[in-house]
């Protein structure tokens, strides 16, 4: 039996994992319009994400993990966006907090961490933002203990373990990344995410107050002994970042595509005076269809690349050199600041071939292009245009940071 349409148009083939993916996608999508209006934690769903699987995709197999690719785990990123952007998102940063265990913990600590995610099905909250300084990382009699409010803390209600980052007591203008347990006490969630998209992530605040910080939880430093040089490997999670926002414009994209295309087809009446007998068959809605496509589709191409690029970045490990770095780091912003620009244009640009009644709020079409634009505000997509500017005309490399 051949493929269905829409998984031939957006690539969807996710190997041995396609099953599982498009089954979760599914449940995921059936209840989405209505979730995105109230808001709120979807504990349900990130149970269906806990019993899935999907979230060992990329610990190592000696921890129990599957040991996947991020081409792979980036296409279902994609796929998952398309069916329930909020959910992609916790997905994909489950991801990430995964990427930093094992790009900053000593390997005891990635094989206590990680083994633990794997059997106890953790759940990874994300409680890292370079920009808000208010957390603060004290000494103490004892040790250390965090104190502050931190924000755009994605994941963190429901969370077993939150990423924590903080500014490196030892090496100069490096961030300290922690690994807290999220029952730890003075650990304090506030479920307190209310922006018009993204609406499920629960992105707001957690406060700690005096939150004790062990040893083992410092990745890559569980002792005073002056910490082992950072190399260009450790800069790669910034890259991840960009490319986790990249896929999951795209799979927004890809959603509207899908919805406007269903709804023109079914539903929507040609307009009078075309001489068209569908909508479906009216020349304009079709020359505006062709447009659409051509801008997904150049920006997924150039996502595709970034992602090949970003994975054998990672796949060099200790040996990656500062330039190779770099070069990820550009195809990664030409990625990112494609598929906003894509994104942006297609998921506002389709209503005008849909029509009136796609504005109906049970449709909740206009979801897609909300989530697009909440996240396309991380950081600003013109820094990333200069950044590539500045490498064309210059020949300067970008410089790593917490966003690029």
């Amino acid at each position: 039996m051949s493929a269905p349409f829409n998984d031939l148009l957006f690539n969807r083939d996710f190997s041995v994992h396609t099953g599982v993916v498009e089954s979760v996608a599914t449940q995921l999508a059936a209840t989405a319009a209505q979730r995105d209006k109230l808001g709120g934690s979807a504990l349900k769903q990130r149970q269906l994400l806990r019993e899935s699987g999907l979230l060992t995709l990329l610990v190592p197999k000696e921890f129990g993990g599957q040991g996947e690719t991020w081409p792979l785990i980036l296409r279902i990123v994609r796929r998952l966006a398309a069916a329930d952007s909020s959910m992609a998102h916790l997905f994909a940063f489950q991801h990430l907090q995964v990427a930093t265990v094992l790009l900053f913990g000593t390997p005891e600590q990635q094989r206590s961490l990680l083994a633990s995610s794997v059997e106890k099905r953790w759940f990874w909250g994300n409680a890292t933002n370079d920009r808000d300084v208010r957390l603060l990382f004290e000494k103490t009699a004892e040790g250390h203990q965090l104190v502050g409010p931190r924000f755009f803390c994605s994941g963190s209600v429901d969370a077993e373990a939150l990423i924590v980052n903080v500014p490196h007591p030892a090496i100069n203008g490096a961030r300290l990344f922690l690994a807290v347990p999220a029952d730890r006490r003075g650990v304090r969630v506030g479920g307190d995410w209310d922006a018009f998209g993204q609406r499920q992530t629960d992105s707001g605040s957690v406060y700690f107050e005096g939150t004790p910080v062990e040893p083992l939880d410092r990745l890559g430093w569980p002792t005073d002994q002056p910490p082992l040089p950072r190399l260009p490997r450790h800069s790669l999670r910034s890259c991840m970042a960009q490319a986790i926002l990249t896929e999951i414009y795209l799979g927004n994209t890809e959603g509207a595509l899908e919805a406007a295309r269903e709804h023109v087809t079914l539903r929507a009446r040609p307009w009078p005076g075309t001489g068209a007998e569908s909508a479906s068959e009216d020349g304009t809605i079709q020359l505006r269809f062709g447009e659409h496509w051509i801008a997904y589709r150049g920006a997924r191409l150039i996502a595709e690349s970034a992602a090949r690029s970003l994975q054998q970045a990672w796949s060099r490990g200790d040996a990656l050199t500062a330039q190779e770095r770099a070069t990820v780091a550009l195809e990664v912003a030409e990625a990112r600041v494609a598929s906003a620009q894509a994104g942006l244009a297609v998921t506002s640009g389709l209503f005008d071939q849909m029509g009136a009644n796609a504005t109906a709020g049970e449709l909740a079409l206009d979801r897609y292009w909300r989530n697009i634009r909440v996240h396309s505000l991380h950081d600003p997509l013109d820094l990333k245009r200069q950044v590539l500017g500045k490498w064309l005309l210059r020949g300067e490399a970008p410089q790593p940071s917490g966003f690029s």
